[in-house]
């Protein structure tokens, strides 16, 4: 060994926090999963009237008012983060919360792990400020006619703004919000790699543990497609699922009638650990983070290229672990439902697998609860490790017809074995793709 080189450590995870459509704790998640049961349904949350798209997975049972939503808590954390909600977004609610529950799981405390070794390592989505925060503002600058005059902004609207507005919408806060409510000191980071930076933040994390700068990380994502604005914008952009009238067939990865994604919201978080301090103090392993991968790929004219991106970053990811295909025991695909971005996923991991000559089992967490945005990477690796602890995977919902254009293997059947290591993958609309590998806990 190198003079000044450390030995590299292992990285366990070892506390899961979740908010999600499909429920706040690993047992309605698992629940969820194991019996087939879809999040989507007809939107609450926003008005919908005159729109096309009426569904959504909502985490409705995720209540921003109620501080038991954040866990098992002390007095005086109680009363701080109750405090503070109100300063804080849905969506840095949503992180704050997952992070809680993961820290709870992990069973962490300062004798184990001191405050100065803990980290913290978040993906957030572009939060987009509620139309509500500028109402007063906006109609003290109106003039007779109803018009909005912009002179009028800095002397009669901006006085009548939250003067703590911005902080709730800032992508780092949640972040923040969970180092200082549980005092870690460690190494603390922001992403915001939309629906690639649940797999970037395990990577990144895995490092600075590697590295010898922390003993102990949390990371987490939270994200939400549902703010109206952001929910007209993907309106106009995306390729979104009308069928309005079944919400639980909407989504369909991978069928030859898929017809587009739904919208989502949600949180999640692990505690990542460096194995032998995890073991010492006896803590419940779910699986060993092995490493990953970020990879940017785009083609001519500056468009996505999802197909090369994944294949490219799945790759790297197996050979920094130093595994074949053949080891992976599932993947968790990305999934989104749409025409163009399944057939480019499906072609990936056709590309990686067909060399080791086997149909690798593929899940899609989104059949059940649709596009979480930022988060959804992380709800997916959730999903992966609770596999493994029931050993059997859940199936794809509403794959019925295959695509020749997809040559996957979605599991559809009940009881098929999760193997022992597995691979999350996903993918922005600008062609950034992450992949992570993790294994069951020896």
């Amino acid at each position: 060994m190198a003079i000044g080189q450390l030995p590299k450590r292992r990285v366990v995870i070892t506390g899961v926090g979740v908010v999600s459509p499909l429920g706040n704790s690993t047992a309605d998640v698992w629940d969820a999963l194991a019996n087939g049961r879809s999040a989507i349904d007809t939107i609450r949350s926003v008005p919908v009237d005159g729109l096309p798209i009426r569904i959504a997975a909502e985490a409705r049972q995720f209540a921003t008012d109620d501080i038991d939503s954040f866990g098992p808590l002390e007095k005086d954390r109680k009363k701080a983060i109750r405090k503070a909600l109100k300063m804080m977004s849905r969506e840095c609610q949503m992180g704050l919360a997952a992070g809680q529950l993961a820290l709870g799981d992990a069973r962490l405390d300062a004798q184990a792990v001191a405050p100065e070794r803990i980290g913290v390592e978040y993906n957030a989505d572009f939060m987009i400020t509620m139309p509500d925060d500028f109402t007063d503002s906006i109609a003290a600058c109106l003039d007779e006619s109803g018009r909005f005059v912009f002179d009028r902004w800095a002397a009669d609207g901006m006085p009548r703004m939250n003067p703590l507005w911005l902080l709730r919408y800032l992508p780092n806060m949640p972040a923040a919000h969970l180092a200082i409510y549980n005092d870690l000191r460690g190494p603390n980071n922001s992403l915001t790699l939309r629906e690639a930076g649940g797999n970037a933040a395990l990577v990144e994390a895995f490092h600075v543990i590697q590295r010898g700068a922390a003993d102990a990380m949390v990371v987490g994502a939270t994200g939400s497609r549902l703010n109206p604005l952001q929910f007209v914008h993907s309106i106009q952009q995306e390729q979104l699922s009308d069928l309005n009238d079944s919400p639980a067939e909407s989504i369909r990865p991978f069928d030859l009638n898929r017809r587009g994604t739904v919208l989502g919201e949600g949180a999640a978080a692990v505690v990542l650990e460096d194995e032998e301090i995890a073991r010492k103090r006896g803590a419940v392993i779910y699986g060993e983070l092995l490493g990953g991968a970020v990879v940017a790929s785009t083609g001519a004219q500056m468009r996505a290229d999802r197909r090369k991106g994944l294949q490219n970053a799945m790759a790297l990811a197996l050979q920094r672990c130093q595994l074949t295909p053949a080891a992976i025991g599932h993947v968790n695909a990305h999934g989104l439902g749409t025409q163009l971005c399944d057939q480019e996923e499906a072609q990936a991991i056709n590309g990686v697998f067909s060399a080791a000559n086997r149909d690798v089992p593929v899940v899609a967490v989104k059949s059940y609860c649709g596009s979480l945005g930022a988060a959804g990477g992380l709800v997916e690796i959730v999903a992966s490790l609770l596999a493994l602890k029931n050993n059997r995977l859940f199936r794809v919902l509403n794959y019925q017809t295959p695509d020749p254009n997809c040559p996957v293997h979605p599991v559809v059947d009940e009881g098929v074995p999760p193997g022992d290591c597995f691979i999350n993958i996903n993918v922005t609309p600008q062609g950034l793709s992450s992949a992570a590998v993790i294994r069951r806990a020896e």
